[in-house]
């Protein structure tokens, strides 16, 4: 029979999808106080992997990539997607976003994302939100599945992920 276990905490991860004019800096701001000082970013870059968001958000939108400093539990998740979700809601302009958050954690093996969007592949949290596994870490390097955005697919984007998780790595074994 196996043991319970309390797992390690993991790093704070969030993707940022932007309307261009979007002021980015403020909401960076606002993100600092719940997911601590950031520690690496990726972007901003032109996100043309997707026009699933183009009738709400508009064209040339960017998106960015963090990770942070300071090492969550895992079971905050879904808190830090409700508090995202509450920034989108705030900062809808005529009823549509001007940026959406993808929050989510990296751990030694995976980066799990949130979503409020149920599917075969995710597991419920708690409150309305579920963790899907989006990519998995082995023999070196990150890979990922037949539901992984393509966006996280990216060879740019996964040197960020495997930099993040060098600095993850060293956290954990002080």
């Amino acid at each position: 029979m196996g043991c319970a276990q309390t797992p390690l905490p993991v790093k704070p991860f969030l993707a940022a999808l932007f309307q261009p004019d979007a002021d980015r800096e403020k909401f960076l701001e606002s993100i600092i106080p719940i997911f601590g000082p950031i520690e690496f970013s990726y972007g901003p870059i032109p996100f043309h992997f997707s026009e699933y968001y183009k009738d709400e958000m508009g064209s040339g939108l960017v998106k960015a990539y963090y990770t942070f400093e300071t090492l969550m539990d895992r079971e905050t998740l879904s808190e830090k997607k409700q508090f995202t979700n509450s920034l989108e809601q705030h900062s809808l302009i005529r009823g549509k976003r001007c940026i959406n958050f993808d929050p989510g954690y990296l751990a030694r093996d995976k980066l799990v994302l949130a979503t409020t969007k149920n599917f075969y592949h995710r597991l419920y949290l708690s409150d309305g939100i579920y963790g899907e596994v989006t990519l998995h870490f082995r023999k070196g390097e990150f890979r990922y599945f037949s539901w992984t955005y393509p966006d996280y697919k990216d060879l740019q984007f996964l040197e960020f992920l495997t930099k993040a998780r060098a600095a993850y790595m060293y956290a954990i074994r002080q």
